[in-house]
């Protein structure tokens, strides 16, 4: 395409010195064939035409330049549309790409040529725009999976309640049964929800002090981890951030628990808000391999490991948290601490203009 452009550009620049010559031959050949209205030449007498020529004689030229530029225009359109008929031919191909081709390839080669690079470029999009959409299948089908497995047992207990008489004892049972999957169910739901609000973004941000946040989070859950034997221990610094407090109470909330649900009998979970990292959170557990830690932020992923809190899941607290980072702009890692357990910190924009109160 760029080679089509220069010849394009070698054409006009060589019109543009025959312009003049090419203006001067049809002028002169108008003045032969066509007889002049003007002769013989009377400024006093002849038409408003004739005395504007006698006394402007280049307007014949500027005329005769006119046509000739205007039909050198006409000319170049065609040229133009050769020179773009690349673009074109790349138009249907890109027009038919859809859910079902998404492995369509330009493949244009290693070519600085424009058009190899804009091709480039067209197939590193459609390399994004496969795995968000496989990302995206995939996370529909487990997320169906969890919730078909929670509905086939509740249709199971409910089936076997009604082919027989049950004692109270067994009635009793089975209600717990079921409400114990219709929570599961909820915690599931509740857990999409969260996700696909933090994957939208915020829709507003005020400025809002994390540690205060994370304090009552770790309030909430003081009973629960005395319960496990395990100790909470902080050290919260001022530290404003701006986003929304639903999802950062979330955030927090997500940590923790994944903090205390993975640990050891007598462990402790750490945690620490400051400037930067802005939240880090330490829990005693079981040593994961530094190769199985980013799998951990999949949806749907649980480690087999040792658990305090045998209560399930749907495996979406470290994608919720995750999600709600990305939504504030800030950037969520996770580490093994070397010996057990594992570190996950979070940083945040500086809320610029906000000061910790």
């Amino acid at each position: 395409m760029t080679r089509r452009i220069l010849a394009l550009c070698a054409v006009l620049l060589c019109v543009s010195f025959l312009l003049r010559p090419v203006a001067e031959i049809l002028l002169s050949l108008w003045r032969e064939v066509v007889p002049s209205l003007c002769f013989p030449p009377d400024p006093e007498n002849s038409a408003y035409v004739c005395r504007q020529l006698f006394h402007h004689p280049s307007i014949p030229m500027l005329i005769s330049t006119a046509v000739v530029f205007l039909a050198v225009l006409a000319a170049c359109y065609p040229l133009v549309r050769w020179c773009l008929r690349p673009l074109r031919d790349l138009a249907p191909v890109i027009a038919n790409v859809g859910p079902q081709n998404l492995g369509h390839r330009l493949r244009p080669g290693n070519g600085g040529d424009g058009l190899a690079v804009l091709g480039r470029a067209i197939d590193d999009m459609m390399d994004r725009i496969a795995v968000g959409y496989e990302a995206q299948r995939r996370f529909a089908a487990d997320a169906s999976h969890e919730l078909r497995t929670p509905l086939a047992v509740q249709r199971t207990l409910i089936e076997v309640g009604l082919a027989r008489t049950l004692t109270d004892d067994q009635l009793s049972l089975l209600a717990a049964q079921l409400l114990e999957t219709n929570e599961r169910n909820e915690r599931l739901i509740e857990g999409l929800l969260v996700l696909s609000e933090s994957d939208r973004g915020l829709v507003a941000r005020t400025p809002l002090r994390l540690d205060l946040i994370t304090a009552s989070v770790l309030g909430s859950y003081g009973p629960r981890a005395a319960e496990a034997g395990l100790t909470i221990t902080s050290s919260l610094s001022p530290r404003v951030v701006l986003g929304e407090q639903v999802l950062l109470e979330r955030l927090v909330s997500n940590l923790v628990q994944n903090a205390l649900k993975y640990n050891r009998p007598g462990g402790t979970v750490d945690v620490r808000v400051g400037d930067d990292p802005a939240l880090v959170v330490i829990n005693t557990g079981d040593d994961i391999p530094a190769d199985e830690v980013p799998a951990l932020f999949e949806p749907f992923r649980r480690r087999s490991g040792t658990r305090i809190d045998h209560s399930g899941g749907a495996g979406l607290g470290l994608s919720i948290a995750r999600s709600i980072v990305r939504a504030h702009d800030g950037i969520i890692t996770a580490s093994s601490t070397g010996h057990d357990g594992l570190r996950v910190q979070v940083s945040f924009p500086r809320a610029l203009g906000s000061s910790a109160e």
